[in-house]
């Protein structure tokens, strides 16, 4: 038995985030739980008293099978970085307030590294004043960037919407006999683990993409036109993948090149938008071939049709772990996916200290991108395609996808 419990979600949504929201539920209320409260708009709806009980919305199995159907954040999300408690005690006495108030004894957040920050700061809190509450990060993010665990839910979904966008662009770029080249701009700040994820598209009937770039490594505009001219010599039509991040050597974002007006987050983080179209202005310019920018945008993180079976289970299992952790009296700990077979794959769970994975960003290994930066290896490559198999269809009414009611929460 288990008594009240605190589910939210926070960051940027993905597919299969609302998967993890039904593994903790599910699992809570098998668990015996009284209450299960989902927060609006992650901590920062909590702090303003925004919570709702789930058990008035989800009345059968039809609704988790939707919910576990349904993309984006079905509790609302928000990127609010919770200070430290020496620098604002007000905050923490408040949210603590309002969990005594619903005698609440475990607490999850499903989220990427801000989130996971935000589970370290509480849990190190509830320690100093003797809470008894549990703390457990449920990791998510399309980035996969979370260091510890092999891989992170949403991820897997996102790549193969990615995989299977960049093969049909790959297509369509064919259908002329002229030279034209194609900029697919992917999500990806500091890490190119979605750009990466591009190369999956090679198959016995599609070559791939013809050049990959990712963060990691710096970008010289001067070696992409003499990249593109070569590989033009034996090949008209040309299709590219590049991380929105992509910096030159002196750390200057590729984006900021253009002379377009700039936006930053709450955050102060430049939005990191126009990439692939400002290489495709500079090779219409340079080369005077026809080429054109596409942006893939949130498309990346909300196509559930798309989304992978083996994501769909694992974001569920991660959320059933949680609430797992917890019953065994752990706190400060963040669920972990752990690869204990590569043929078949296979993942299994664990948790890990939160301490050892907030704020620290896990990057593609230098071994896995190729030595001249122009593509991933086969290790990445054996990394990420069982992350995309098998398909769980969606329930289709009036020829598109039903997803559960977000009005009924909102």
């Amino acid at each position: 038995m288990m008594g009240n419990v605190l589910v939210g979600q926070s960051g940027g949504p993905t597919a299969v985030i609302n998967s993890s929201l039904a593994g903790v539920y599910q699992t809570a209320k098998d668990q015996g739980a009284g209450k299960v409260y989902g927060m609006l708009f992650g901590i920062q709806g909590l702090l303003e008293d925004k919570y709702v009980d789930l058990d008035e919305h989800f009345h059968s199995e039809l609704e988790i099978e939707l919910l576990k159907r349904t993309p984006s954040s079905y509790l609302g999300s928000c990127r609010f970085k919770l200070p430290d408690y020496k620098a604002d005690l007000s905050i923490y006495e408040k949210i603590f307030v309002i969990l005594r108030k619903l005698n609440i004894e475990c607490f999850f957040y499903i989220g990427g590294n801000d989130s996971m920050d935000t589970i370290k700061k509480l849990s190190d809190y509830g320690k100093i004043i003797g809470s008894k509450i549990r703390f457990i990060g449920v990791p998510k993010t399309i980035d996969n960037d979370l260091a510890a665990t092999d891989h992170t839910p949403g991820y897997g979904s996102a790549a193969k919407f990615i995989a299977a966008t960049t093969k049909e662009i790959i297509r369509d770029s064919l259908v002329y006999d002229q030279k034209n080249v194609t900029i697919i701009e992917i999500m990806g700040r500091n890490v190119g683990w979605l750009t990466g994820a591009a190369a999956l598209a090679e198959s016995t009937e599609c070559s791939g993409p013809d050049l990959i770039y990712l963060p990691e490594v710096d970008f010289s505009t001067e070696d992409f036109i003499t990249q593109v001219e070569h590989l033009q010599k034996s090949k008209k039509a040309l299709v590219i993948a590049v991380s929105e991040g992509i910096h030159l050597a002196d750390g200057r974002y590729i984006c900021e090149l253009a002379e377009d007006v700039k936006h930053t987050d709450q955050f102060g983080h430049a939005y990191l938008s126009g990439s692939g179209k400002y290489l495709s202005n500079l090779i219409s310019r340079e080369i005077g071939c026809k080429s054109r920018g596409i942006e893939l945008n949130t498309l990346q993180r909300c196509a559930s049709h798309m989304a992978s079976l083996v994501d769909i289970t694992e974001a569920y299992q991660v959320g059933a772990a949680a609430v797992k952790a917890a019953l065994e009296g752990k706190t400060g700990e963040m669920v972990i996916l752990t690869r204990v077979s590569k043929g078949p794959y296979q993942c299994a769970t664990e948790t890990f200290d939160i301490h050892k994975i907030a704020n620290i960003e896990k990057k593609v290994p230098y071994e896995w991108i190729k030595k001249d930066s122009t593509g991933v290896t086969e290790e990445f490559m054996d990394y990420a395609r069982p992350l995309i198999q098998e398909e769980l269809t969606p329930i289709m009414i009036g020829g598109l996808p039903k997803h559960i009611n977000y009005n009924s929460i909102r």
